[in-house]
């Protein structure tokens, strides 16, 4: 499990593919884990219960279990960079 603390707004990537994927969609569907390429960057959205994350990723936003991501950039430096 990652030692890192992720939060909401934070840069990961996907260090590791699921079983599956699901999406954070109103109505959640499962999607074969080749959605997403080990290495994809995507920007955390939310915090669910149980160690998920939303992550909007290019292709969709998906809720991912902390230890298949690993910080890139942490929040505060990303607003930063907007402003």
């Amino acid at each position: 499990m990652n030692q890192q603390q992720i939060s909401v707004g934070d840069i990961v990537t996907l260090i590791t593919q699921p079983a599956y994927l699901k999406t954070a969609d109103p109505m959640p569907m499962l999607r074969p884990p080749d959605v997403l390429a080990i290495g994809e960057q995507g920007v955390v959205t939310d915090r669910r219960p149980g160690d998920y994350w939303v992550v909007r990723f290019p292709r969709g936003s998906f809720l991912i279990e902390s230890r298949y991501l690993q910080l890139i950039l942490k929040h505060s430096l990303t607003e930063q960079q907007e402003l």
